[in-house]
């Protein structure tokens, strides 16, 4: 593999394990490192780069927002802020939105409009049901709600108020908020991304749905990694025909640009009022000019019907080519968010796809994540099975450590 141009500056913290490549320029699906080496973008900056890179219709626009007014503050007007703000409610189905810069930051405000939601209701220690192996920042309050230990450990003690469930268990949620008055909303994702492609079953969504309405609570719905049409409709939980309370948005929302939004139902939009939250680089009108711009190129470029179709593909032929060798767990998710899982921890295959020419990631230790540009084409899915199948049935091959 080539070595990057210059050593990783000793000035940069440590909190990376990184490849030994340093990216230099992309276009569309594929990007080089500064060797000159190209590779195929199978993670997508990890769901974040809707567009691909270098888009010939979302660069110029963002050259002529940079030219105008890049940051105000939100001591004035944001004219963006309301124009992607009516988009995102017209696409959800929901009525008011809050802009931040990041997917924790969305997940933050989910979480302090739960607790106020009971205060409100006079609930002087509110709880909020979340999820094992559950994903959603890494922030004291979102690494609470996160159900993986590994990234918690190190950083007690957590935020107390989180009743944890497991995934698809009715029994176990209603089980676990029994006669508790202190419940006042259930937050999760649809599809589970770091936690290892696992999806939420649309029955299960719906039931959660009734028992959400019958309690008076909050349904949250993270919506940062599988939102944003990856999975062939704008939010995931579309697909189970239910709308959330409140819905954390990010990722893919920017094609890049830092970008997150909270976007709120009827039930969650009014509790907020000024002075209750804020942020200083949020809804700037570079961000808002890339949101704006990210879904205007997807509904005139019919890039959900992309991500389904070439989803589709790429899921049958990974399941083809691995479903039935030894070792291989299982293919799972939708749309262009697919998870491979082994029966070991793999994560040297992200190192060997990198030689190969394919980006990805490796996440709950086992779990193959591809979620690649949603302008990915089926020649270039098929590109990625021809890359990744030889390098997972060499690695099933060796013996177990």
């Amino acid at each position: 593999m080539s070595a990057p141009a210059a050593p990783s500056s000793p000035h940069v913290m440590n909190t990376y394990g990184r490849l030994p490549i340093a990216l230099s320029h992309g276009q569309g699906c594929r990007v080089w490192d500064t060797e000159g080496r190209a590779y195929l973008d199978g993670l997508g900056g990890i769901a974040v780069n809707t567009l691909g890179h270098n888009h010939p219709e979302l660069v110029p626009a963002l050259q002529d927002q940079i030219s105008k007014l890049i940051h105000s503050s939100n001591y004035y007007h944001v004219p963006g802020q309301e124009k992607l703000a009516a988009k995102l409610v017209e696409l959800s189905g929901l009525t008011n939105a809050f802009f931040c810069c990041t997917g924790l930051e969305a997940n933050e405000a989910a979480l302090k409009l739960a607790r106020k939601f009971g205060h409100d209701k006079g609930i002087e220690r509110p709880e909020i049901v979340v999820y094992e192996a559950a994903f959603h920042g890494r922030s004291i309050a979102t690494l609470s709600a996160t159900g993986n230990p590994k990234v918690q450990k190190g950083f007690g003690p957590l935020v107390e108020g989180f009743i944890r469930v497991p995934l698809n268990d009715i029994e176990a949620l209603k089980e676990a908020t029994e006669g508790n008055p202190n419940v006042v909303a259930v937050f999760f994702e649809t599809i589970q991304g770091e936690g290892g492609i696992h999806p939420m079953r649309w029955e299960y969504l719906r039931e959660v749905r009734a028992l959400c309405d019958q309690n008076d609570w909050l349904m949250m719905i993270d919506e940062v990694q599988c939102g944003m049409g990856r999975t062939g409709k704008w939010f995931a939980h579309q697909w189970a025909g239910i709308k959330p309370d409140v819905m954390p948005l990010a990722k893919g929302l920017g094609s890049g640009v830092p970008i997150g939004a909270v976007v709120a139902g009827p039930r969650a939009a009014g509790i907020f009022e000024p002075g209750n939250h804020g942020t200083t680089f949020g809804g700037n009108p570079l961000a808002m000019r890339a949101g704006i711009e990210t879904i205007r190129i997807m509904e005139e470029h019919r890039l959900l019907e992309n991500a389904a179709e070439v989803g589709a593909h790429l899921k049958s032929a990974l399941e083809r080519e691995l479903g039935s060798l030894a070792g291989v767990k299982e293919v799972r998710g939708q749309g262009l968010m697919l998870g491979i899982e082994l029966d070991r921890p793999c994560g040297v295959i992200l190192n060997r796809a990198c030689e190969a020419g394919l980006l990805l990631s490796v996440t709950a230790d086992s779990v193959i994540r591809l979620v690649p540009p949603l302008i990915l084409s089926i020649a270039e899915a098929d590109e990625i099975v021809a890359i990744l199948v030889p390098i997972v049935q060499a690695f099933l091959a060796e013996p177990k450590p």
